[in-house]
């Protein structure tokens, strides 16, 4: 991925930048600034990660093509590489076939201990 052709977003702490059951179009990249992976609503929320800078989130929904199972956010401010699914769907075209499945049962298998940890 050449640097120049990278889309970039610069977001203040707090901001959203995306909730839970969102469908996904894209992953991030930590280039500046923290991100928090989150569930619950406001006031009762638990954050599950804390993505520092040089940090991918977002990644899970474009394997699986599954809606996001948590939000996140900014924690501090600052700035995020955006990957485009079909920039992801062109790297995985090119993996291994059973890389690719490998990767499915692993984003398979952590849904499934989520679900399992909420009941």
């Amino acid at each position: 991925m050449s640097a120049e052709l990278l889309e970039r977003k610069t977001l203040a702490a707090g901001t959203v930048v995306f909730k839970k059951g969102d469908q996904a179009g894209c992953a991030f990249i930590v280039q500046d600034g923290t991100v928090e992976i989150y569930i619950g609503e406001k006031g009762s929320e638990t954050v599950l990660a804390t993505i520092p800078k040089g940090g991918i989130f977002g990644e899970m929904a474009l394997i699986d093509d599954s809606p996001r199972m948590a939000g996140a956010r900014m924690s501090h401010g600052g700035t995020l590489v955006i990957i485009k699914r079909n920039t992801i769907d062109q790297k995985l075209a090119k993996a291994d076939p059973f890389i690719r499945t490998l990767l499915n049962i692993f984003v398979q298998t952590i849904r499934r201990l989520s679900d399992e940890q909420k009941k």
